[in-house]
């Protein structure tokens, strides 16, 4: 298909030829091209969206390129060290951090709906007991729409709302059940005198027939775990979870859709990547060729962790959960060798000309297998933890979207199959 090119003039002038450019309150501005295809006979043809802002949002802000994050206004380190998630579940939906009497409303409102209907929990007697625990959650979560579908109105806020505290409450159980059900051991209740990620370790890690107390360390490493993965923008799975709710799908099925998307190991897998790969490099002796193998370009090795598509510089998420790994490690008295060994890894790559020109800089990614696999999480429960976390963002997203008068989402294509043919039966 031969390329031609269009010499585009974008005035400030209203005319006919022109097109308006939106600005925000931080990060690039953007050409409205809404009227592209109706005036010009246009589209613009942007693959993966790269360039492309699909919606406006007053959630999470990144830049990339200083290494900036913030929820709400809020840079991310300072949440990660005076916040407590529930707290930055409410900022991400409501706009604003809680006073007492809207945090204490909240808190009573998620342990009322932290119970999962016990036919729900019959459901995962349906899967295979090795079956990944992200394959669980997606046809788990998609189950409740049938469980809450005629009782909501998604024209009334207050149902919408109290749909998203639904998906917030109950993932802690849902997550936990689909590691569980795999082992073959009952599983525990919510215990509404625990915090949320006590919660989630107690049902996570107790048996229902003794008590279970709950490390008070790992409690807060899992809490800033939740908090750094929150929310991230508009990524992959938001996009999906945004995009299946501008059809008016029930959001159980909306955030079973963002489950799935963030399966990917391009996406909420790569902690479990990193982890396999520094389980394959095996030894400190063995980086420098670690290092050699992935600038080889006819080498498929990637250096998993290393880099981001939206982070240029340092993830400010790094160094938040490299502190938590080191601290919960020396909490539990272990020598990780795969902390050594992400660390030497890290120092060498960093002093690389290779990595520098490339601006491959650790990634959150990078630390939290590590940190995850010390407080006891199978890795195959990385991704789930993710999901565990992400359904805040997920569900403010969808309250976002809700409350605009969107539309669905239907993107166009540069179609290149065959022209205009004529059916006749081969002989």
């Amino acid at each position: 298909m031969a390329t031609k090119y269009v010499n585009a003039v974008i005035s400030e002038e209203n005319n006919d030829n022109s097109l308006p450019v939106l600005d925000g309150t931080l990060g690039p501005s953007a050409v409205d091209i809404q009227s592209l295809y109706s005036r010009n006979g246009l589209l613009a043809y942007d693959p993966g969206f790269r360039s492309t802002a699909a919606c406006k949002s007053s959630i999470t802000f990144v830049d990339g390129d200083k290494g900036v994050l913030l929820y709400r206004g809020y840079p991310i380190e300072e949440l990660a060290e005076h916040s407590e998630f529930i707290e930055v579940a409410y900022l991400l939906m409501h706009g604003e951090l809680p006073n007492a009497t809207q945090r204490k409303k909240f808190d009573d409102a998620i342990g009322s709906y932290n119970l999962l209907h016990e036919q729900v929990l019959s459901f995962y007697r349906g899967f295979r007991r090795d079956a990944h625990p992200m394959a669980v959650m997606v046809g788990v979560v998609g189950a409740l729409s049938a469980f809450y579908h005629d009782v909501m109105n998604m024209r009334d806020a207050d149902d919408r709302e109290l749909a998203a505290i639904r998906l917030v409450a109950k993932m802690p159980m849902l997550a936990a059940a689909s590691y569980t059900y795999s082992i073959g051991r009952p599983q525990r209740y919510p215990n509404n005198t625990l915090d949320y990620a006590s919660n989630f370790l107690q049902m996570m890690f107790g048996a229902p027939n003794r008590d279970y107390v709950v490390d008070p360390v790992l409690a807060r490493a899992l809490d800033v775990i939740l908090i750094l993965h929150a929310d991230h923008e508009q990524n992959a799975s938001t996009s999906t979870v945004r995009l299946a709710a501008s059809s008016g799908a029930n959001p159980f099925a909306c955030i079973a859709a963002g489950i799935a998307s963030l399966w990917g190991p391009a996406h909420g897998g790569a902690n479990e990547a990193v982890l396999k790969m520094l389980m394959e490099i095996g030894s400190v002796e063995n980086i420098p060729k670690t290092i050699d193998r992935a600038k080889d370009k006819s080498d498929p090795f990637r250096l998993m962790g290393f880099g981001h598509r939206i982070y240029k510089n340092f993830d400010p998420r790094s160094l938040v959960i490299q502190k938590q790994a080191k601290k919960v490690l020396a909490h539990l008295g272990k020598d990780d060798p795969l902390l050594e060994i992400a660390m030497r890894l890290e120092e060498i790559a960093l002093k690389d000309e290779y990595f520098i020109e490339r601006k491959l800089y650790p990634n959150v990614d990078f630390y939290s297998g590590i940190l995850l696999r010390a407080m006891g999480f199978p890795m195959t429960m990385f991704t789930a933890v993710f999901a565990l976390a992400r359904t805040a963002g997920w569900a403010s997203h969808w309250l976002e979207l809700q409350g605009e008068s969107h539309g669905i989402d239907r993107p166009r294509q540069i179609y290149v199959g065959k022209t205009l043919r004529h059916y006749s039966k081969k002989k």
